[in-house]
């Protein structure tokens, strides 16, 4: 299903709309598989938000794969203009 990004949260997650559903549960916040962007109190993590911020923000994106929930984030493969995302990371 295709969702639209309305706002990046870090180098690795965002929220969506219209809400995702998966296994009897739904939301917004998305976490992308495939790659680990820097936390907010290490180095980088501005960087990788805002190359995040600047690939996808109001923009479509397709959530596959869903593995788990965690602290109501979706885990999943996300994929932009036909790419996997965690291919625009490989230095995370």
């Amino acid at each position: 299903m295709k969702f639209t990004v309305k706002e990046v949260i870090s180098g690795d997650k965002f929220i969506v709309s219209p809400l995702w559903e998966w296994q009897a549960h739904e939301g917004d916040i998305v976490e992308a598989n495939g790659y680990f962007a820097p936390r907010i109190s290490e180095p980088g993590y501005e960087e990788a938000r805002k190359k995040l911020e600047g690939l996808i923000l109001l923009k479509e994106v397709e959530l596959t794969n869903p593995i788990k929930i965690t602290n109501g984030r979706l885990l999943c493969d996300v994929f932009w203009g036909g790419r996997n995302l965690a291919n625009f990371f490989p230095e995370y």
